[in-house]
């Protein structure tokens, strides 16, 4: 087989394939055998009937056609390894020639995975503050705790303070007309937490137990129904039940009760253990997500639109899923907030911009730097998944079937890892960046 190359314009090429002769009539005795069993002869048993029969019944390019279907998806997978290519889409093919006794030859336009030129990717500076946990960070833990872990008492007599529980009754309305999803019963809100919006919650302080109060307030501008931002609205609201937390004191018999500590000072030093490891993990997570950021920043490289509207077309699909848990459609949610879609492309293209760069960079680093998932860790993986799932690794590794998304996962995380002790920590500068980070999205 032969198999030359053409780049065209972007990210697109060009293959042209000859497939020798001997392949090509072995194709088309196969299509023969194939088409021989479907094709319905009078007077020949199905499959028996000689090929110049069934050549004279359906012609010579049914099974021209056939052998095509056969040589040619082989032929092209062929061509792109023996020139290194990678496609990201579909190809456009074009048969030049077929015929019994002679090669045939196939175009083949496809686009393919660009090229990356890339920038400084070892000894990238990153800034990695060090870990530091304070007793007012302890203090505040040790407090959520206390809130965590409290009683509730119901309260009679006296009026709801700021951190009461109310149990309501609402049902409000937009310039005099009721709004679907401003009414509800029984629900139960926190006085202060700022759950609803901006006056609702001071409106309810001081009230008692079944009374009646009417409570006005302003949507905000950015509020996300866009039909309610900026409106004003008056809720009826009615108080069922007041509760009122009760703290328990700091000492060792609540260290007890909420751990496996005896004493309040173990407490505190678990605690501080947990709230170290935390903030070390979320400092790791903060300087594998700017390494990668700098490397990618520092790259360039032409991105495929096809790719791009892909990882677009993925971020809707997971918004409808998103949307289903809350019995909602994207339709609804379109006219819900003024949207169509295509704002929702020109909202998600930035991001799928970016995830698709960041892939073909590490991609590239990977290639560069022989980075790959050995069948050590592929196996690791899968062990750790069976642990995971309480099933038997063989089990698990029938489930997967193709093993190519578990051994790309493990690559691009390895090659992360490459960058990250190939980067040089420096401290942070003064009045930098925040330093507590998100994890990287890329091979996280």
């Amino acid at each position: 087989m032969k198999a030359t190359v053409e780049k065209l314009d972007k990210n697109q090429v060009l293959l042209e394939v000859e497939v020798e002769a001997p392949r090509v009539q072995k194709a088309i005795d196969q299509a023969y055998r194939r088409l021989v069993k479907r094709v319905n002869i009078p007077g020949f048993r199905k499959g028996k009937a000689p090929r110049f029969i069934l050549e004279r019944y359906i012609g010579k390019e049914p099974i021209y056609d056939e052998a095509v279907e056969i040589v040619v998806p082989p032929a092209y997978e062929e061509a792109l390894a023996e020139h290194s290519l990678e496609p990201i889409d579909r190809p456009e093919v074009e048969i030049v020639k077929v015929e019994e006794g002679e090669p045939l030859i196939f175009k083949a336009k496809v686009e393919v995975k660009p090229e990356v030129q890339l920038g400084p990717y070892k000894g990238v500076e990153v800034e990695k503050p060090e870990v530091r946990v304070g007793e007012e960070d302890v203090d505040a833990y040790l407090k959520s705790m206390q809130e965590r872990y409290a009683t509730l008492k119901n309260i009679e007599d006296e009026p709801a303070a700021v951190g009461d529980i109310v149990v309501i009754d609402f049902k409000g309305t937009v310039d005099g007309e009721p709004h679907p999803g401003l009414e509800g019963s029984n629900f139960t809100l926190e006085l202060g937490s700022g759950t609803l919006v901006p006056g609702f919650e001071e409106q309810l302080v001081g009230a008692r137990v079944n009374e009646e109060r009417t409570i006005n307030i302003t949507f905000p501008s950015d509020y996300h129904q866009k039909d309610l931002a900026g409106k004003e609205a008056v809720f009826q609201v009615t108080v069922r039940g007041i509760k009122r937390k009760e703290l328990a004191p700091l000492d060792d018999e609540f260290a007890k009760d909420v751990s496996e500590c005896e004493t309040l000072d173990e407490l505190r030093q678990d605690i501080r253990r947990r709230l170290e490891e935390r903030r070390r993990q979320e400092i790791d997570a903060a300087v594998r997500q700017a390494v990668v950021a700098k490397v990618v920043d520092a790259a360039t490289v032409d991105l495929p639109e096809v790719m791009v509207r892909r990882r677009i077309a993925a971020r809707i699909r997971e918004l409808e899923r998103n949307l289903q848990i809350r019995k909602t459609t994207l339709d609804e949610f379109l006219k819900e907030n003024g949207k169509n879609m295509e704002d929702l492309d020109k909202e998600f293209r930035p991001g799928a911009e970016r995830e698709v760069k960041t892939e073909l960079v590490l991609e590239a680093i990977a290639k560069a730097e022989n980075i790959e998932a050995t069948e050590e860790e592929v196996a690791a993986e899968i062990d750790k998944m069976a642990r995971a799932f309480r099933q038997d690794p063989e089990e698990v590794r029938k489930n997967l079937g193709d093993l190519s998304f578990l051994k790309y996962d493990i690559m691009i995380k390895k090659t992360i890892d490459f960058l990250v002790e190939n980067s040089v920590a420096v401290p942070p500068r003064e009045g930098g960046v925040e330093e507590k980070g998100e994890t990287a999205a890329a091979g996280e």
